[in-house]
């Protein structure tokens, strides 16, 4: 804003003195300081005053000795910078005191009340319809003291009608309260409607509607109509236009040219000059902010001025109409639209649409149709405007009476005359029959002319090769398609269903069967026929026309029907000036392919702009050939394609179809060659088969022209860059692309070239990648020359067999320079372009496991495809002449294509191989690592050595991994097939309970006290039954970190069950731990104090040491005593850590177990990273070598004493209980353990 205020001025002070001095400096300074004190839009003034000083100091005076032209330029120069035109600077010699502010009237005398109220003129038009004028807006100060006056004269015989506003010449301004708004507003709600910015005073006033008024509201659910024009200028009524339009609740005709609020005239300084400028906005709280109202209010309607009034009433008419239009559509509607399923989406929408901005005939007719369309997706359902003249055609749905029957005259001269005069018949050259009709009689007068019918028209006719059908002039009439479809029907016997058709009026689905018994013969469905249809067709007439079309007995020649079929029209609206009209679809129609019709106009399979006859007849010569054509066809598939086994069935699969007369919907020889081609691709499944019409006699294929023997070194520069691309990439990786699959001549033609140019820098790669994934194919004759590369001379290899010749192909003995050799890896790389023979390569080599494919499974391609004329005629079939046979299977392949080894997109097929290559790369030093840490940590010391050993041996079964999950399932799978052991895992994550175990990974954090608690009553489920008590947890924590809750362990379970006779410890979902806790819950359970007990020893193969495990002497509460009984509950869940106790608890005969052998697991095991990868190995580290007899519970799991199955060990402890067989059970408790000697502590006891 600054540099347009710099702009301005600089013009403004380029200097403005003369002889007169008319122009003082100080003139414009003060014109800034009038603005800044009094313009609404301060904001559009920043940085205006130090632009003028500063220009002002640095500018010379001109001179302009007329002061009018100084006011006009100061004008354009104001309005054109601050986009106002409200902005006038003007020139009043004459004026001795500025015009003031005019005050508030607080003393209005009588006089002027009168003068006042004399502005408003009211009347109650036709139609009761309200209408009053204002030509100013009275202040408040007159409404609170002739408010009275007004509502008892004026708005109390305008309370009843349907208002209709007019403050077209309104120009006076008043701020005062909104008291027009507000009796227009509901009651018993405020609505803040505006905010005014006074700039002199620098406030902001909100402006509310009033609670309350004098006299009553206007309702609001009537019809409120705001005449404007270009009279209504500035101030309070186009702000209060702008809110009834922005609430909705008027629709404004007429626009207004705009205004201020409020304007003032002030002198600027001591000189002759005035600015207007306005004082006061509207922030327009109900337009977002926004000022629209202050640049002119848009109107809903635009009209002139004198024809308002006119529109208004009209307006207002509609209005009063509209409830009892949506009333009769939605009766119409539920009552007679026949999809039913559509009415409640419909009558929901109806309800839910707003017609408050709906000022015509035309807006509603939109607004209508746009929704019943869009919700129904029907274009039949419409509503349109009709003229007076048509309102008497449009009936009421069901009041129809059917067309009265037309008499028939007794004569039989009389009848043969009627049916001349009907039906016109004719033979046209090519015995090409042609009968019009241009009406469809009812089928009563149909029975009585029958016989004339079939001797003057039907049997002249029955000769004919084709038939002309003439609808075009056809309006329609009764309909009786299933008769006239009868006579078009096949050789079928039966009855054929044609189509079916739901009345809504009588609620009745009826099906429509071809007739069986006919006067007359058939025509069949074999000789061609066409009918000719146009706009005019309608009705019945568009119905048959519709279904010979859908049942594929004729070809539709000319114009699109008029679409005007099982519709009823019914009135809405209906006026002196025309109405509204609803067309509304009565009848379904479901087509013998099961398909809805939902009307609209039968397009036609031709349309000729002129010479409709001509075509059709050029149509039906067309049609005398199509036998010919598709039989044709069959004999090039029984001579030439390459899968005998379909041949036959296509074939006469064609030839049934030609019968029935499936291919006279064909029109010319694209048409025909889209349906062949799409027939037999549908009965072959063969994608590759291709029916076309050639424009021109294609030549025969040329034979390729001799190659020399020797390129020139530019032509073989050239050939090699055209087709190879070559590249050693990083880790001896060989890379070749070619595009093209050249044909064997051209390739011993060039091979020692290229094998100089492109295979030598291949050939010493360790890793060969072969990009395919743009090579479309072409020539398959050297494909067994470029597999001969990859294998050796000895033995040859049977690639594939190709079915025409009854030849296989295989490996050549003799290749140009150096073979690549059976043994270093080779990938190819495919994608959905590559076909033919590279299709032929790829799959080759795959199948017989040479190379992995990796990309895009192939389309399928031909290795060999023949183009053949039929007949003689420009239509052409294309074919695959050659089957590739697999070499394994026996089967053929190339119609489903190659599926690679690894899918993945064709843009990720390189770094997929170099993936790959890199972790094949590192398989020996997986292998010897993962051996080693085996070796050094495994449990079993012999069993780790000897694993490690025979992994090295496994090497070759790794050559084909492809990925590390692949290779941690056939690591760990070998792993626990040489040990037997499950426990010994490898994935590629690391495992949730070895996070902490891990070097790099930040062991799990301690919690809180506070959670611990929280903690432990989760983890610790006991309950007191009497004297037994049950106590369930299912892992066993660290012995340092339940040392630190030993006291909340005590506290929240341990003091709740010591107490009682019997303990029964629930191990079914225990899956384990640290062993290093088993001490201290062992020794809660011993008889009686004394010295410690040895309870088990756990060999560690890392540190290769025992630990001893023994009872503690000191415990933080009170042991569970000497005579009471344990009982502990298994499953096959059991493991780890909670196998251990069990076993020491049974071993001492310190507890019963029940229920089922445990899960045979291992002690906590220790997971590894293995090496440069994301494998992680988990090995059994340490084992229990405590027992006697040196057997242990792991991998073989715990015996309980009792076997009991998991759903009934609980309920059958608690069985044993309550008959005190706990005893019996156990028997007298003799336990032999070891103990420590009382001299000396134990060697290493547990934690």
């Amino acid at each position: 804003m600054t540099r347009e205020w710099s702009l301005l001025f600089s013009t403004l002070l380029c200097g403005l003195a003369g002889s007169t001095h008319l122009f003082q400096p100080s003139l414009v300074l003060d014109m800034a300081k009038v603005l800044l004190d009094n313009y609404c839009s301060p904001e559009n003034l920043m940085g205006m005053q130090q632009t003028i000083e500063q220009d002002s100091k640095s500018r010379e005076i001109l001179g302009i000795s007329d002061p009018q032209t100084l006011a006009h330029v100061l004008t354009a120069g104001m309005q054109s910078s601050l986009k106002d035109p409200r902005l006038l600077i003007s020139c009043e010699p004459s004026a001795l005191v500025a015009p003031q502010r005019a005050p508030a009237l607080t003393n209005i005398t009588e006089d002027e009340l009168l003068a006042q109220l004399q502005k408003f003129s009211h009347d109650v038009l036709e139609g009761n319809v309200g209408y009053l004028q204002m030509d100013d807006i009275p202040s408040q100060e007159v409404v609170s003291k002739r408010g009275g006056f007004l509502v008892a004269n004026i708005w109390r015989k305008l309370i009843g009608t349907s208002a209709l506003g007019r403050l077209r010449h309104c120009t006076r301004d008043h701020i005062s309260d909104p008291y027009v708004i507000s009796y227009l507003h509901p009651r018993n709600t405020v609505l803040h409607v505006d905010t005014i910015y006074d700039c002199p005073s620098n406030t902001t006033t909100e402006i509310w509607t009033m609670p309350q008024v004098l006299g009553e509201r206007y309702s609001a659910d009537k019809d409120v109509v705001v005449l404007t024009s270009g009279h209504t200028r500035g101030g309070v009524a186009e702000d209060i236009v702008y809110i009834l339009t922005q609430t909705c609740r008027a629709i404004v005709v007429g626009r207004t040219v705009g205004g201020a609020l409020d304007l003032e005239k002030l002198r600027i300084g001591q000189s002759d000059f005035f600015l207007t400028v306005p004082v006061s906005r509207s922030l327009g709280p109900l337009g977002g902010g926004s000022q629209t109202w202050e640049e002119g209010v848009l109107p809903c309607v635009g009209t002139p001025a004198e024809q308002a009034l006119e529109k208004a009433l009209a307006i207002l008419m509609l209005c009063r109409a509209l409830p009892g239009v949506l009333r009769r559509l939605q009766e119409v509607l539920q009552d007679s639209y026949t999809l039913v399923d559509h009415v409640p989406a419909l009558l929901h929408h109806l309800a839910s649409m707003d017609f408050a901005a709906m000022v015509s005939e035309e807006d509603l007719v939109t607004k209508l149709n746009t929704g019943l369309q869009a919700v129904s997706e029907d274009p039949r359902l419409m509503v349109r405007a009709v003229r007076p003249k048509e309102t008497s055609s449009v009936s009421e749905i069901g009041t129809d009476k059917p067309e009265a029957a037309a008499e028939v005259s007794e004569d039989e001269v009389a009848r043969q005359a009627l049916v001349d005069s009907v039906f016109q018949v004719s033979v046209l050259p090519g015995n090409v029959g042609y009968l019009r009709f241009d009406r469809l009689a009812d089928a009563s007068v149909l029975g009585v002319l029958a016989p004339y019918i079939l001797c003057q028209v039907w049997d002249p006719l029955q000769d004919t090769e084709h038939l002309i059908m003439d609808l075009h002039q056809n309006p329609g009439g009764i309909t009786c398609s299933a008769l006239l479809l009868s006579y078009f029907q096949g050789p079928d016997t039966g009855p054929v269903h044609l189509f079916t058709t739901y009345d809504r009026c009588t609620n009745v689905t009826r099906e429509h069967f071809s007739h069986t018994e006919l006067l007359g013969q058939r025509y069949g469905s074999q000789c061609g026929v066409s009918l000719l249809t146009s706009h005019r067709t309608a009705t019945a007439a568009e119905e048959l026309a519709f279904l010979m079309q859908s049942l594929g007995w004729a070809t539709l020649v000319g114009e699109i029907t008029a679409g005007s079929l099982h519709t009823c029209t019914v009135p809405l609206l209906e006026t002196p000036e025309g109405g509204l009209a609803l067309t509304v679809p009565v009848l379904t129609f479901v087509d013998h392919h099961g398909e809805c019709w939902l009307g609209g106009g039968v397009v036609p399979d031709i349309v000729p702009a002129k010479a409709a006859l001509h075509r059709a007849q050029e149509v039906l010569e067309f049609h005398c050939s199509l036998g010919a054509l598709v039989q044709g066809t069959g004999r090039l598939l029984e001579a030439y394609y390459a899968r005998p086994e379909v041949v036959g069935k296509t074939a006469e699969l064609l030839g049934a179809k030609l019968a029935q007369g499936a291919y006279h919907t064909a029109v010319d020889l694209d048409s025909l060659a889209s349906q062949l081609t799409a027939d037999l691709q549908e009965m072959s499944g063969d994608h590759r088969l291709l029916v076309f019409h050639g424009p021109g006699e294609l030549a025969a294929e040329a034979v390729p022209p001799r190659l020399p023997a020797v390129f020139s070194p530019e032509e073989l520069s050239y050939l090699i860059e055209a087709l190879f691309k070559t590249e050693v990439l990083p880790g001896q990786l060989g890379y070749l692309h070619f595009d093209a699959m050249a044909e064997l001549e051209t390739v011993k033609a060039t091979g020692p070239q290229l094998v100089q140019l492109v295979w030598q820098g291949l050939v010493d790669t360790a890793v060969l990648v072969i990009d395919l994934c743009y090579n479309p194919g072409s020539y398959s004759t050297a494909v067994p020359l470029l597999c001969s590369y990859f294998f050796d001379v000895e033995p040859r290899q049977h690639l594939y067999s190709v079915f025409d010749r009854a030849t296989s192909s295989w490996t050549l003995p003799q290749v140009a320079g150096q073979r690549y050799g059976p043994d270093k890896a080779l990938y190819i790389l495919m994608s959905h372009t590559s076909g033919s023979a590279a299709e032929a390569f790829a799959h080759t080599m795959r199948d017989l496991q040479r190379a992995m494919v990796i990309g895009e499974p192939t389309a399928g391609g031909a290795l060999s495809v023949g183009i053949y004329q039929v007949g003689s005629s420009p239509l052409y079939a294309s074919m695959p002449t050659q089957m590739a046979l697999s070499t394994s299977t026996g089967e053929a392949w190339d119609l489903v294509g190659v599926e690679p080894n690894i899918i993945v997109p064709m843009t990720d097929v390189l770094s997929t191989v170099q993936d790959i290559v890199s972790l094949r790369a590192k398989v020996p030093t997986v292998l010897q690592t993962t051996g080693k840490l085996v070796a050094d940590n495994y449990a079993s010391p012999e069993l780790g050595a000897k694993m490690a050993a025979k992994l090295n041996s496994l090497q070759g079964r790794y050559s084909r991994v492809t990925s590390e999950r692949a290779l941690a399932e056939m690591l760990g799978a070998d792993l626990q097939m040489l040990s037997g052991d499950p426990h010994l895992k490898i994935a590629t994550h690391i495992p949730e309970d070895a996070k902490d175990c891990i070097p790099g990974i930040v062991p799990m954090q301690i919690p809180s006290a506070d959670v611990f608690e929280d903690l432990i009553k989760f983890s610790f489920h006991s309950n007191v039954l009497g004297q037994h008590c049950y106590l369930r947890f299912d892992m066993f924590g660290d012995c340092e970190l339940l040392t630190q809750v030993s006291e909340l362990l005590v506290e929240h379970v341990w003091k709740k069950i010591v107490y009682t006779d019997t303990m029964i410890i629930d191990m079914r979902f225990n899956i384990g731990g640290p062993t290093s806790s088993i001490s201290a819950l062992c020794s809660n359970f011993f008889f009686e104090e004394g010295p410690p007990i040895l309870l088990d020893k756990i060999y560690s193969r890392p540190n290769d040491s025992i630990t001893e495990l023994w009872t503690n002497t000191l415990l933080a509460a009170e042991r569970y005593g000497s005579k009471k009984n344990v009982v502990i509950l298994t499953s096959g869940v059991t493991a780890g850590a909670a196998e251990e106790f069990t076993c020491i608890m049974k071993r001492l005969g310190w507890a019963l177990v029940i229920r089922e052998v445990t899960s045979r697991g291992c002690q906590l095991p220790q997971t590894y990273h293995v090496g440069d990868t994301h494998l992680y190995i988990t090995i059994p580290t340490a084992c229990s070598v405590g027992a006697a007899n040196r057997s242990s519970w792991e991998g073989v799991g715990m015996v309980p004493h009792m076997a009991v199955p998991a759903e009934a060990a609980l309920r059958r402890v608690r069985e044993m209980l309550q008959h005190t067989l706990m005893r019996v059970q156990l028997g007298p408790r003799r336990v032999s353990v070891a103990r420590a000697p009382e001299t000396s502590g134990p060697q290493t006891k547990g934690t």
